[in-house]
């Protein structure tokens, strides 16, 4: 059957800051599924920062968005239509066919979650790309040890509150993490780091050194610019950094001065690694079976904030490129 479906599409490629006028909600005719096709009904979606990157025109680690075109991005859905063994009506998958009511997804490209086990909104966070994400990154991007004293800038955003838990549950000596606001410091004492600050604060270089008077061993990056640039000075000997993100530099339109420092990598013989998740496919057992026992426990905590309706979908990427909200930023269609 075809359905039609409400979408939200990119309209103009921002310069500098998206604005609400960078989107545009219409809607769309869905077709019947081809073989080899799945007739999703969307449930959840996710907003991410890579999402920022495809918004401009230029080469990157994946294709850009289409002016004209829905975005696209994780979204947990129920199958309506199959066309294809092992997948039935009513089964709950996870895809990346976001920013639409409907979508025709490749069977190939959807894999199926099991809502008994675990909420719609882990498989889009703690337990989906978000978790992987975490997990690579902090243990074999960035070869975590136990006894290492680690650093996470954003730590109280998507990707950040999982780092920083993990680190402590896998025996790190110090965990601290970085935030905007005192909410959000607190809201990581809670998670268990074990010192947090906000950097509207002061200098980045100033408080974390306050936090880590004998330097740090890992740093995990999701900012960039001043805090990379604090961490590298704070970076002990042999010290190891995932450059995972650097939203502070994503709606810049001019170049940005920091970090200024790049040339204590030398000296302190500090490894450098930018990492995507799309690399480490390989980890997801092993992470489905390490962390999925410390969620179902309650141990490793996960936090959404979630907007309610499609047409918020562009005010909820909006609010996460700013810093607002706690954890996961995530959007209910259905």
């Amino acid at each position: 059957m075809s359905v039609h479906s409400t979408e939200v599409r990119l309209a103009a490629r921002p310069h500098g800051w998206p604005t609400a006028e960078t989107f545009e909600i219409n809607r769309a005719e869905v077709a019947a599924p081809a073989p080899g096709q799945l007739l999703v009904r969307n449930l959840l979606m996710s907003v991410d920062p890579y999402m920022r990157s495809r918004m401009d025109d230029r080469e990157s680690y994946v294709p850009p968005f289409k002016v004209g075109e829905a975005l696209q991005g994780g979204a947990v859905g129920e199958v309506v239509e199959s066309t294809v063994d092992g997948f039935k009506p009513g089964d709950t998958v996870l895809h990346g066919l976001g920013w639409r009511e409907y979508a025709l997804v490749d069977a190939r490209s959807a894999a199926k979650v099991d809502p008994s086990v675990a909420p719609h909104a882990a498989y889009l966070s703690v337990l989906g790309m978000t978790g992987l994400t975490a997990y690579a990154g902090l243990l074999r991007t960035a070869e975590f040890k136990p006894g290492d004293v680690v650093f996470v800038s954003s730590a109280a955003g998507a990707v950040g509150q999982v780092v920083g838990q993990l680190a402590k549950h896998k025996g790190a000596a110090k965990v601290i993490g970085s935030a905007g606001s005192a909410a959000k410091v607190a809201f990581l004492k809670d998670l268990g780091f074990d010192e947090a600050f906000d950097y509207h604060d002061g200098p980045v270089r100033d408080q974390l050194k306050r936090a880590a008077p004998d330097g740090i061993d890992v740093y995990f990056d999701n900012v960039g610019g001043e805090q990379l640039e604090a961490a590298i000075a704070a970076m002990n000997v042999h010290g190891r950094i995932t450059v995972c993100g650097m939203i502070s530099v994503y709606n810049a339109t001019e170049p940005t001065p920091a970090p200024r420092n790049l040339a204590q990598l030398i000296g302190k013989r500090i490894t450098m690694r930018g990492m995507l998740v799309s690399d480490h496919g390989d980890l997801r057992e092993a992470f489905v079976r390490d962390v999925a026992p410390l969620v179902a426990d309650g141990s490793l905590r996960h936090h959404e904030t979630v907007f309610e309706g499609l047409d918020r979908a562009p005010e909820a990427f909006l609010a996460m490129m700013r810093g607002e909200g706690h954890g996961k930023i995530l959007v209910k269609i259905a």
